[in-house]
């Protein structure tokens, strides 16, 4: 029979080799991540199927749609079910032209049923996002203009999100309105509703000096709804491809395991024919850890 001294001093051992188990389980542990692009990214001939089957062919699966955009809704949804490929979002397209944070209210009212449009949209194609720029910040607009006016218009559209089952997922872009994480924080935590939630940008980001680990860890889980990215170099700007900018993979990748990301990772890059879209996904896989 083991004595009281043997049985703490073994019990403790075990403990240790415990702990040491969980911890290098939590280092190894991998976000789950499906690929995608945005759908004005397939420059080929063809229908939608034929554009969906080519890439399933190159081992995408899902795409971002516009809206509004000039695709048949109905056509899309049947070539979602002949390929498998899943409309996963849809980009208010209209965010840009007729932003929530305008002077006028009148333009503001457009951006607001563009902003509606695109949550039915979501909804009728299956998605779960609405990908949302929600103002921008310039001479005429003041960083809390932005956020007041974007923020009531927002508000307004949330009865039909929550409705609809759609997320309203803010991005992440130059716009001068958002810059660090912890103003993202706040912006999506204001509304108090799962129905908004943070669509980060891992390369728009980089720029003002927040690595995008860091950015992650911060949103977390419950926040971060989803990602896209491309390459960006602080030397060279936008002009590099995926994998050859200043974007820190691996710490990404750790960072997306850490907060249990189990989603989207969509390239968002110029438009190409298939033998660009396949150097896409090679690069996608590499720097997404799916080789």
């Amino acid at each position: 029979m083991l004595n009281r001294r043997h049985f703490l001093r073994s019990a403790t051992a075990l403990a240790g080799v415990a702990l040491a188990g969980s911890a290098a389980r939590a280092e190894t542990k991998k976000a789950k991540l499906r690929k995608a692009v945005k759908y004005t990214m397939v420059n080929i001939k063809g229908s939608i199927k034929d554009k969906f089957e080519l890439l399933k062919k190159l081992g995408f699966e899902g795409v971002e749609i516009n809206s509004p955009s000039n695709l048949d809704l109905d056509e899309a949804n049947e070539a979602q079910k002949a390929t498998g490929i899943r409309i996963h979002g849809v980009i208010d397209a209209v965010h840009w032209n007729k932003p929530l944070s305008s002077p006028d209210e009148k333009v503001r009212a457009e951006g607001l049923e563009a902003l509606k449009t695109a949550i039915k949209d979501a909804k009728k194609v299956g998605a779960d996002t609405v990908l949302l720029v929600p103002g921008v910040v310039n001479k005429d607009v003041t960083y809390e203009q932005c956020w007041d006016r974007s923020q009531a218009e927002v508000q307004k559209a949330l009865p039909l999100a929550e409705e609809l089952g759609i997320r309203i997922a803010i991005e992440t872009v130059w716009n001068e309105f958002i810059t660090k994480p912890e103003q993202l924080i706040e912006y999506v935590d204001s509304f108090k509703t799962p129905h908004v939630a943070a669509y980060f940008d891992c390369s728009n980001m980089i720029k003002y000096g927040v690595s995008s680990a860091d950015w992650i860890r911060k949103l977390g889980g419950e926040r971060l709804a989803k990602f896209d990215f491309k390459g960006y170099s602080k030397e060279k700007g936008f002009k590099v491809k995926i994998g050859e900018g200043d974007e820190d993979w691996p710490e990404i990748l750790k960072a997306l395991g850490e907060i249990g990301y189990d989603g989207w990772a969509t390239a968002e890059v110029q438009s190409g024919d298939e033998a660009w879209l396949k150097d896409v996904a090679e690069r996608m896989n590499k720097v997404l850890g799916l080789m």
